[in-house]
């Protein structure tokens, strides 16, 4: 009797952050963004009250910026391409299926668990589209996905990818999208221009407990930098997003805008800790701080793409999963070592 080869069943689940699909799911999605303990750290009933309170009271704004993109958030559609790339770059594998594990708007982890069992697979892939891991990105995912797969049943083998700051594709892709907006910074203006690797900030007293985050956000920003020829004085990193009354990590990006218009240096902007467009891209960057750039005089602003389905990050996230799977470690960073400090939440239990 000859016997028959059975191709492997892999699921590769991309964590992301989700976002609302249309403006009546604007409150919803913020009350359970900030019901996550990783968010807001207040114990159960009081955080879910704090929670429903903040939803109320930024809705009216969260819907005045979703109004200006189509009414909704482009995170899934864009997740869901990155998805069939990356399904295409992974036949070689065996039996391949890309799902998308949105954090706080549907397809959210119960959802895809429930699917990935239907499957059978054999193993899972984990794999965050958020190449610098974070407690309140990666680790609330892999909290999330965790509960999921125990109320589904999944018994598989899972391999969680929990950093690549800096992968190579990764970097390559973000090198190669820079190069070209320094190229149209370069002929919109002969002023000396500077990039700003522009992150979404965390509160300090996140970073304090130990999140590697920006230390992650400054090793991509060295590595890309350094593929592109730059010198330090040409860069800097800086960090967008900040709410509330807490004290957010700095500098801020858009004080660094406004340094450049004192320094009179055109800007090119690019987001290094976003994969995919979505409001922080397309309304905080492309409007809001264009704005503050042309009120600041800055000689001229470009904003980089974000890395989205580029080949070589495409060709980067499919190496992740390879080097996952043939990993007999459960949890690993993109070179199968710690890139954070030993204190740190990260590589070898991503949950604390």
């Amino acid at each position: 009797m000859i016997a028959v080869a059975v191709a492997r069943r892999i699921a590769v689940v991309l964590f992301n952050l989700g976002g609302p699909d249309s403006l009546a799911a604007v409150e919803p999605f913020l009350k359970n963004l900030f019901s996550d303990p990783a968010i807001i750290t207040l114990p159960g009933p009081l955080r879910w009250l704090v929670a429903r309170w903040i939803a109320r009271r930024r809705a009216v704004t969260a819907r005045g910026i979703y109004a200006k993109i189509e009414n909704r958030s482009p995170i899934l559609p864009n997740t869901e391409a990155q998805a069939a790339a990356l399904g295409e770059q992974l036949r070689d594998l065996g039996e391949v299926k890309v799902y998308c594990a949105m954090r706080y708007w549907h397809p959210m982890s119960d959802a895809v668990a429930a699917a990935v069992k239907s499957i059978a697979a054999d193993e899972i892939v984990l794999l965050p589209l958020y190449p610098q891991f974070s407690s309140t990105t990666t680790g609330s995912s892999y909290r999330a996905w965790i509960a999921a797969a125990a109320a589904a049943g999944l018994t598989a083998p899972t391999k969680l990818v929990c950093c690549y700051p800096t992968e190579a594709g990764f970097v390559a892709a973000a090198a190669e999208l820079i190069r070209l907006s320094l190229a149209e910074s370069a002929a919109k203006t002969s002023r000396p221009r500077r990039l700003l690797f522009s992150a979404h900030g965390l509160p300090k007293k996140i970073v304090k407990r130990g999140d590697p985050y920006p230390s992650q956000v400054g090793q991509s920003a060295r590595a890309i930098a350094a593929a592109l020829g730059l010198a330090d004085s040409e860069w800097t990193v800086c960090f967008q997003s900040r709410v509330g009354p807490l004290e957010w990590i700095g500098p801020y990006t858009d004080d660094e805008i406004r340094r450049a218009g004192r320094d009179g240096v055109a800007v090119v902007l690019f987001p290094i800790a976003f994969v995919s467009e979505h409001s922080e891209t397309l309304v905080e960057l492309d409007i809001d701080y264009r704005h503050i750039a042309d009120q600041s005089g800055v000689p001229g602003y470009v904003r980089v793409p974000t890395v989205g389905t580029t080949p070589a990050f495409i060709a980067g996230l499919a190496e992740l999963v390879r080097a996952a799977v043939a990993s007999p470690a459960p949890v690993r960073s993109q070179v199968g070592r710690r890139l954070c400090a030993v204190g740190d939440g990260c590589c070898v239990n991503p949950v604390t």
